[in-house]
This record gives structure tokens, sequence and C-alpha cells, in this order.
């Protein structure tokens, strides 16, 4: 009879159907299949065979798995680039994933040669273009696919746990709101050619009303999203004192692909006495304004004879945010003419020949993505970068769940002792897990992170939580037995409830200022904070006091 009270009541009808749509938007799976696939490059073999980029708000569990490679399992990432390697270019590879079949080619590594020539246009003027004339092989291109342990749920899993790389960034002046967005649109622009995915860039303000840019990116590397968002990223290129074009409006294309971009066939790699250094070169298309430009600053210039050809007598400067970071000669055929064509190069070092390609290439990423997303309006300073592992988030999960456990069981035997019935256990335990999966329920819904800082505001609202049902179990119970009257427990439960809404208004009182304190890191504690705790107030409060009732409360009958 109690139990088919308990479970009629309105109060509890409303918490089951919340805790079944929690369910519904956390999506929970056991033995998934495969990896997840995080990025597709651009112009890689996985994107010429159809792969697409994850939408940026994609749930985890709607996102493309890889689940075998030529007809073996993948079980894990390191299963997943076993398979995929030492394979030589023009083979083809079949990837079959959860929703389709895709068939790759390896593409080559190719080392390019350039060289200029003259094209008459249609007004019959002579321009100078830079062609590719011979290609050479040197081993094979990444598939193009990023991928990670595929996802078990819907749950997002913040830096702290999933591993990844956090920027605070402040503007080096004051900016307006407007300036702002710019920035933030530039950050992710800016990313997103780098070939980085899973982004979160967001603005926030201190309580002191300072403007702060924060940046998490999963899975990427801290060094190299510090370089790239520290620069303010203002190219130049100069002839003497005059700027001949800029990054952004004047640079109509930038070559990526490996036909036209990478380590230079002609100077390569060589070996000096710090080490090893290599140098670049891609091809970029300028504006006609920026190409007569050019034209109308070489005209005057004079000629210099040089043992490795002509060349005018003025060099072309590279700055990047005020340093020069390359010089370039100016082919004497390039003197007055309004070439759109340019080969843009530059240089990497490092320890050993590898270690100098690698820099080398990513120099060059770094400069081909400041070329075409060109500068943001104002320097910005990094505040503070966290490099997290995600080895630590994968401990950091399998405890945390431990430790709830027994902070669970520990508390029930904690009341079943304090009041001596056995029975006030199930309410609690029942209350405190619903509290928890409403909580991700909410948090898979809307698509926001949890971090460490959120599984803390889980544990406060749950510590709230239990201490509102010690307040309801302490008004409705007179040492040890519960009150007969039906007014004397309506009184109880009303004063019980005045007690919890207070503590309740009080509490979200105080999360309002972590909302802005520390740059906005706190946000997140104090989101779950609030909403935990609101859907203890608003639900599962309400239907414990009715539980609590109906099992203490004597029956008319008795």
């Amino acid at each position: 009879m109690k139990f088919k009270r308990i479970i009629t009541h309105p109060r509890m009808i409303i918490l089951i159907a919340v805790l079944l749509l929690s369910v519904i938007a956390i999506n929970p799976h056991w033995g998934v299949e495969g990896v997840a696939i995080r990025q597709v490059m651009k112009d890689s073999a996985a994107s010429d065979a159809g792969l697409i980029n994850p939408g940026p708000n994609a749930a985890p569990m709607s996102r493309e798995r890889v689940i075998a490679v030529n007809g073996e399992t993948v079980n894990d990432v390191a299963s997943y680039h076993a398979l995929i390697e030492g394979y030589p270019p023009n083979r083809s590879i079949t990837i079959t994933t959860n929703e389709n079949t895709y068939r790759l080619t390896t593409k080559p590594n190719t080392v390019i040669d350039y060289r200029d020539e003259e094209v008459l246009g249609e007004d019959n003027t002579t321009t100078v273009q830079r062609v590719a004339y011979n290609k050479t092989l040197n081993g094979t291109q990444d598939l193009g696919l990023v991928v990670y342990p595929a996802p078990r749920s819907n749950l997002r899993l913040g830096l702290d746990l999933s591993g990844g790389t956090r920027v605070i960034l402040k503007p080096k002046e004051r900016v307006s709101q407007d300036d702002l967005n710019t920035i933030i649109d530039n950050i992710k622009q800016r990313l997103n050619v780098y070939g980085l995915s899973d982004i979160v860039v967001r603005s926030s303000k201190d309580l002191a009303g300072d403007d702060y840019i924060i940046v998490e990116i999963a899975g990427a590397n801290k060094n190299e999203v510090q370089e790239l968002l520290a620069k303010q990223g203002k190219f130049e290129a100069k002839i003497g004192d005059d700027t001949v074009f800029k990054g952004g409006n004047d640079i109509t294309y930038v070559c990526r692909s490996a036909e036209c971009s990478g380590i230079d066939r002609n100077v390569g790699c060589g070996q000096g006495a710090g080490g090893y250094n290599c140098r670049f070169s891609f091809q970029i298309s300028l504006s006609p304004e920026s190409a007569k430009r050019q034209a109308d600053l070489t005209r005057e210039l004079n000629v210099m004879l040089d043992q490795s050809g002509n060349y005018l007598e003025k060099p072309l400067d590279l700055y990047l945010d005020d340093e020069l970071v390359d010089t370039l000669q100016i082919s004497a055929e390039l003197k007055g003419r309004a070439s759109t064509d340019i080969l843009i190069s530059g240089s990497g070092s490092g320890t050993t020949q590898q270690e100098a390609a690698q820099d080398t290439i990513a120099n060059m990423k770094r400069l081909q993505t400041v070329l075409i997303t060109g500068s943001l309006p104002v320097q910005l300073d990094i505040v503070k970068s966290d490099g997290i592992s995600p080895v630590l988030g994968s401990s950091f999960i399998a405890n945390a769940f431990l430790v709830g456990l027994l902070s669970i069981i520990s508390v029930a035997l904690v009341l079943v002792i304090r009041y001596r019935k056995p029975i006030i256990s199930i309410p609690i335990i029942i209350t405190m897990v619903a509290e928890v999966t409403i909580v991700f329920g909410f948090a898979a819904w809307v698509g926001w992170n949890l971090d460490l800082a959120a599984i803390a505001a889980i544990v406060i609202a749950i510590g709230s939580g239990v201490d509102d049902q010690i307040v309801i179990i302490d008004e409705t119970l007179q040492g040890g037995v519960a009150r007969d009257t039906s007014r004397s427990w309506k009184e109880r439960l009303t004063k019980a409830f005045v007690i919890i809404f207070a503590s309740y208004f009080t509490l979200v009182a105080a999360m309002i200022p972590l909302w802005f304190a520390g740059a906005g890191l706190l946000r997140g504690f104090a989101i779950t904070t609030i909403v935990g705790v609101t859907a203890g107030v608003l639900i599962t409060r309400p239907a414990f006091a009715m539980f609590t009732e109906v099992l203490l409360k004597k029956d008319d009958e008795d």
C-alpha cells in the first residue's frame, strides 16, 4: 500500500519523469567499439575519401567512430595507429566506421622545385608566375584522421578530465565589445586554419571588470597553442621601409597542400654548429592591388649581378609582429611587373634533423595561418597556460566514482545509526543518486563540459542535499517517533522547507560572485552548484519529504 502511494504521488511522478529525461540526454552505452573521430584534416586522404569533420556542437555519442581498418578491428587509439602505419604511397586502405565504409588512398609526401615563368595577360602585359616543375617523393602523408577513445555517453569531459590545453589571454589595452568579438572570431579562425578542433573560445570578466579570453582545446600541444595565440599576427612584407602587402585582405590564396608547400627542395636541411636547420617554402597569391604596389616599388630599383642570378638591389623583408623573420631576394625579372604569385620561405632548427624538420613545418603552418587570418586588433598577454594529460583525467574519474560510492554508503550508515531506522537510508540514497543523475542529464542536454570544478560543485550540491534531508527528518520526527496528526506533519514540513529555501537562496547568492572570479574559471563550479541545488529544492527535496512522510507517518488505521 505504501509503495503504491509513493509511486503514484505527483511529486514522485515528476521525479521519475525528470530522471528518465536525464538518462535519455546522457545516453549511456557500454562496450562501445572503435575510436571516435575528433578531426579530419583538410586535403588529406581521409578528406578526399568523404570523411568530414564533426560539428563543434555535436553530441559525443553522435560522432563517427572508426571500428576497423582493412577488416581488422580497432580496439583503441594505439591499435588504430598500429594498423595504419607502414603503408607506401598510393596504396588503398579501407576504413570502416559505424556509419559507412570509406576507401582511402595514401598520399605521397612530395618536395617541389619551382621556377619563374612569364605569362602574357589579356591586356598584353607580362607577369611572372612561379610554377612547380619537379616533384620528389619523400615518404607517405598521414591519413589525416585525429582520433580519441570512443565516448560512452553524451557527457562532455572538460580538459581536467580529457586532457588538452587551456590558455587565458588578456588584451594589453582596454578594448570595446566589438573588438573583443573580433579577437574571438580571429582566434577561432586561426585555430581552425591551423588544424585544431574541439575548441572552446569565450570571453570573461573578473570582479575588477578586466576582459579575458579563455581558450580550451582538447588534445592540443601546449607549446604550439601558446605560440599561435601569443602573437598578434601582424605580418608585413616590405621593400626597404615601404610595405608591399600584409596578412589578411592583401592575400587571396595561401597554399597549404603538399603540392606547393613544405620543406624547400632546393635547400632542404643542413647541419650547422648548433644543430640542424631546414628551409620551408609555400606559394601565395596577392590581390591585384598588392601586385601593382609591388610593381610600383620595384620599378626604380637597380639590378644587381650575383653568382646565383640577377636580383634587385633591395630584398623583400618579411616581418611578423615587427620582427624580421626572413629576407627574400627579388628576381630581376619581377622589376616593375605586377606578379600575383609569390613564394614565401622561412626556416626552423633543432638538435636533430627530425626535430629541425618538425620545427620548420610548425613555423610554416603558423606563418600560413597568420597570412590567412590577418592580425589581431591588439596584442594579447598569456596570463595562464595549462597543459593537462588525459591519463590524469581517466584515473581521476575512476577514483571519483569510487569515492562517491563510498560517500553515499557512509552517509547512509551514519543516518541509520543516528535515527535507528534503517528504512531512512533508502530515500536518502535514492535522492543522492537522483540529484547526480539530474545534474549530469542537464550537463549533457546543454552541452557544457564537466571539469574538476564541476565535479566539486556536484559534491557541494549533494552535501547540501544531505543537510536538507536531515532538516526534513529532524522536523518530521520527535524523539525518533513520527507525529500522528496530519496538521502536525504539514507544519513540520513547512518549517523544514522554510529552512531549506533560506539555505538555498543563501547558497545561490554566494555563487554569483564566483561566476566572475578567477577570469571565469570558476564559472563551471558556480553553474553546477546552482543547477544541483535548484534541482534538489524543486524536484528531489519535495519527493524526499513525501517519501519520508509515507514511510514514517502512522496510518490513520493504526
